[in-house]
């Protein structure tokens, strides 16, 4: 006689319970301590560099005019601030940068698109976009003058110009890179053109795409700094280059701390919003 024996799965230890229920915490740690090693060495490397500015200014080597201390900087900054300078160029400055960099990544998004996926934009488009790519966005602040005038349309054209080269080629490479395992899996399985680009070769490009869009961010900042210098009355760039015409190298250095800080930020977020898109390739690392 055959005794049938029910398929339960045996409990599982407590030791092996405990861990597994430890596991996350122990994940959520492990990422608190990278993140705060890393704030760390951030310090870390601005305290050397302070330290060294420091050095090089009380060595008297330059004058205090055009090599200010750091408390001289803390004061100019300070003083920008309660002048009611500073915040007013920030949101000037932020507006612009804005503006350009979503006209720029779009555009250079969507022809990474066609230049990777068409046959017409890889050998028409493409070539030409080669072309350009090499010239610099700087030098083409006069032609957008003369062809917008010192409004905000030409402002917001050399810094379109500028986010578009660098988000294109990330794109370009990501978009043109998927493996054709992928794409012969999707075709066998009856995909189209639009499944498959939507459903396989935007999310495998997503990490090269990500990175355009971080390096051409920080482009945006480097040519509000040009854009502003002409036609404006606020501004990072504008203040800039109007302490520059007084002589004032600590308000420009305040400007550029406040720049960089402003970047550093806009980077950051950038990464933050857009990791659930790229957390499948920290994963295969």
């Amino acid at each position: 006689m055959t005794t049938s024996v029910g398929t339960k799965t045996a409990p599982e230890p407590p030791a092996t319970s405990k861990r597994n229920a430890l596991r996350p915490h122990l994940t959520g740690t492990s990422a608190w301590i990278a993140r705060a090693k890393a704030l760390a060495w951030t310090v870390a490397g601005l305290g050397l560099a302070a330290l060294v500015w420091s050095l090089v200014a009380a060595s008297g080597q330059f004058p205090d005019e055009l090599f200010p201390a750091l408390p001289e900087i803390g004061r100019a900054g300070y003083s920008m601030g309660v002048e009611g300078l500073l915040a007013a160029d920030i949101l000037a400055s932020l507006r612009r940068a804005a503006t350009g960099f979503v006209i720029g990544a779009l555009a250079g998004i969507a022809a990474a698109v066609v230049t990777a996926n068409t046959a017409t934009g890889r050998k028409l488009l493409q070539p030409v976009l080669r072309l350009l790519s090499p010239i610099p966005t700087i030098g083409l602040v006069p032609l957008a003058i003369l062809w917008f005038g010192l409004g905000e349309d030409s402002k917001a054209l050399v810094i379109a110009l500028g986010v578009f080269v660098p988000v294109w080629i990330n794109s370009h490479t990501g978009l043109s890179g998927t493996p054709q395992d992928y794409l012969q899996a999707a075709r066998c399985l009856g995909a189209g053109r639009r499944q498959t680009l939507l459903g396989i070769v935007l999310p495998e490009a997503a990490p090269d795409i990500v990175s355009g869009l971080r390096v051409g961010a920080a482009m945006s900042f480097v040519l509000i700094v040009v854009a502003e210098m002409t036609g404006t009355t606020e501004g990072i760039g504008y203040r800039i280059y109007q302490s520059q015409m007084f002589s004032q190298a600590d308000r420009v250095i305040a400007c550029l701390i406040v720049l960089g800080i402003i970047g550093a930020v806009c980077d950051l977020a950038i990464a933050s919003l857009t990791a659930p898109l790229t957390t499948w390739s920290h994963k295969e690392h």
